[in-house]
């Protein structure tokens, strides 16, 4: 490893100017952090980073998350100094259409591998990348999977309680690949870190099984060796708490916490760039700098060379290697799942239904990983967890994630393992949790990650355990995040379809929606849609002849109740089924009007839950027969029927308004 003190210094002013330069172009922006931490990022990325300089998708590179995705400009200079960004980008900082948003997108911008922002996720989601690594180091063996997990973490994302959720599971599952750079500056944007927290910092990883180093953050040599110690460390975790000082090197600015938001001003980038020996010149970068920087390019081109050469000899000579490569590596909508069956007539939870199927295919999905939020018997979880064992404890064989009571860690952790890439993750808890995790589950949407969320007790029907768990808003507030499809199944038979729609996403991650109670099994031979009308969000589950006079559509639980009601009404009546209000929205119009003609405006839904989202379909007046206040605690029979979700009461009500 070559070690130019000089140049080194040189190359870090030289990204501080970017910093500066670039925050101050697009008049918004957060430099102060930005430039604490440029030290230790710089070292990382020049020094220790594994990668390929012309594919920044290589399988087996090391991975860099900026949990402080505020500090976006630090790592935009980073990846114009790797090769990855051009300087027009850097210059388009924060602008329309540019690779340089004001936090960093991973499906936009090559080199950045995680959507930062929300404080502390990073860091959750970097523990979901470490995983993965030592899953698929595991399986593959290490000549193919080897790299280290490098998070850079601020002040703000250790008070995130996520954060520490995650980074306990990191240490009991012993993720020594994992190695977090925590700047600490001790200073957040409303001021010192002292007015809201008087955290031991070292003391806490230490006790969540962490190694923990401490350095000098703007020191060259202890910023190397600790790097070097962390990647020594196999067993546990390692956080480097990099003692900073906030926009180190600042002309007069420095330590001030109005640099964490707010950009330099035109004096201040001068004198500073006059303080750190750069020309009063924007966006400069000269040769030798990045002629050092890149200086250890060409080893890396020759290490990934040799690792395909041997990826490639393993796969003309190991067919089993060969087929889980593939497994691993396919689109997921490339996925053959053979799903169960289930007997018409009888009654199941679509929740033990959902167990059932996992347990079907769980060997049939090598890469399949997940678990419950402490929840194995009731989400039907317990025989995956006792069939695959638990990560970690067992070995990073293992496939079951005993994530604990920590559902938002839960979620992030799975974006990190489905952003890795390799793995299906799937994390499951009650409904009514879904709120803890809520954030997460919209950065699943937000990043393109099809991950897969398994939410049981999906309505009051949970009865005794009252209205804390019985979830009234959840499944209308959760459809209303974009680009998320919401699945709630009206019996075993459609559960096992909508489980292949959430398998089989590339893109689009999904919430499955489970009954604690049971439901009828549909006949497929007197209700033939039910077998894959799922896929299509809507559809019709039983006609009539002609026009109908009357539309009853429903989801989940409550479409048995509409056939039921249906029958109690002497007319024409239709009945639709609404399994996910996003896949139906998503279809042509012709076919939402072949369900819903437009000249059938007697129409009435019904659902367990919230009633407002039924509207767009039944129109402002029509009925729709759902909850829009709290549950009590009572048994979930005696619940429906106070809350008049029975045919009779169903059917009255639609007779009173056609």
């Amino acid at each position: 490893m070559k070690n130019d003190c000089q140049l080194d210094q040189k190359t870090v002013a030289v990204v501080k100017g970017l910093i500066m330069d670039g925050v101050a172009k697009a008049n918004s922006g957060h430099p102060g952090g930005a430039m604490s931490s440029a030290d230790f990022a710089t070292l990382l990325y020049q020094d220790f980073l594994n990668y390929d300089p012309d594919n920044a998708d290589w399988f087996n590179r090391d991975r860099f998350i900026l949990s402080a995705g505020h500090e976006s400009m630090l790592l935009y200079s980073l990846l114009h100094l790797t090769g990855f960004l051009g300087m027009d980008e850097i210059k388009n900082f924060r602008q329309m259409g540019s690779l340089t948003p004001g936090h960093p997108e991973c499906h936009l911008t090559p080199g950045v591998e995680a959507t930062t922002g929300p404080l502390g996720q990073g860091f959750a989601m970097s523990v979901g990348f470490a995983s993965a690594e030592a899953f698929l180091r595991q399986k593959l063996g290490a000549d193919v999977v080897d790299h280290f997990t490098y998070v850079l973490s601020s002040d703000g994302d250790l008070q995130e309680p996520i954060a520490m959720g995650a980074a306990s599971l990191a240490g009991l599952w012993g993720l020594g690949k994992l190695v977090v750079f925590y700047d600490s500056n001790k200073i957040q944007l409303a001021g010192p870190t002292r007015q809201v927290d008087c955290a031991d910092i070292r003391k806490v990883f230490e006790g969540l099984c962490w190694q923990v180093l401490e350095v000098d953050g703007h020191d060259h040599t202890q910023i190397r060796k600790a790097a070097q110690d962390a990647r020594l460390e196999g067993s546990k975790p390692t956080l480097i708490v990099c003692h900073t000082t906030m926009a180190k090197g600042a002309a007069t600015m420095e330590g001030n916490h109005k640099t964490h938001g707010e950009p330099l001003k035109a004096e201040e980038i001068k004198a500073t760039k006059e303080k750190l020996g750069l020309p009063d010149e924007a966006f400069h970068v000269p040769q030798d700098v990045l002629d050092n920087f890149r200086g250890r390019q060409a080893s890396m081109r020759e290490r990934v060379a040799a690792w395909q050469k041997n990826l490639d000899s393993r796969l003309a000579s190991d067919a089993d290697f060969a087929a889980l490569w593939k497994q691993i590596n396919c689109k997921r909508s490339e996925l053959k799942i053979d799903w169960p069956e289930f007997t018409p007539g009888e009654s199941m939870a679509t929740r033990k239904a959902w167990g059932t199927c996992l347990d079907a295919v769980m060997n049939d999905i090598p890469n399949l990983l997940g678990g419950s939020a402490d929840l194995d018997p009731s989400n039907q979880t317990a025989n995956f967890r006792k069939t695959m064992g638990d990560f970690g404890l067992d070995g990073y064989q293992a496939r079951n994630l005993a994530f604990g009571v920590r559902e938002f860690p839960m979620a992030a952790i799975m974006n990190g393992m489905a952003l890795h890439g390799g793995i299906i993750p799937f994390g499951a808890t009650f409904l009514t949790f879904s709120d803890y995790c809520r954030n997460a589950i919209r950065m699943s949407a937000l990043q393109e990650l099809p991950s897969i969320y398994i939410f049981t007790h999906d309505s009051f029907w949970v009865g005794e355990d009252g209205p804390t768990h019985q979830p009234i808003e959840h499944i209308s507030s959760l459809r209303m995040i974009p680009d998320l499809i919401d699945l709630r199944p009206c019996d075993a038979t459609e559960t096992a379809v909508c489980l292949d729609v959430a398998f089989t996403q590339d893109k689009l991650p999904s919430c499955v929606f489970l009954t604690r109670q049971g439901l009828p099994i549909l006949d497929p031979a007197e209700y033939p849609a039910v077998k894959d009308g799922a896929r299509r969000g809507g559809y019709v589950l039983k006609d009539c002849e002609g026009t109908p006079d009357l539309i009853i559509a429903a989801s989940g639980s409550e479409v048995a109740l509409a056939l039921e009601t249906a029958k109690l009404l002497k007319r024409k009546v239709r009945v639709v089924n609404i399994c996910s209000f996003k896949l139906f929205d998503d279809q042509p119009e012709s076919y939402k009007k072949e369900v819903f003609p437009p000249e059938v405006t007697a129409r009435a839904a019904a659902e367990a839950g919230r009633t407002d989202l039924w509207h767009k379909y039944v129109g402002c007046d029509g009925v729709v027969l759902g909850l829009d206040h709290f549950g009590q605690s009572a048994p979930g029979k005696e619940l429906s029927a106070k809350y008049g979700f029975t045919p009779e009461n169903f059917a009255k009500r639609i007779r009173e308004k056609y």
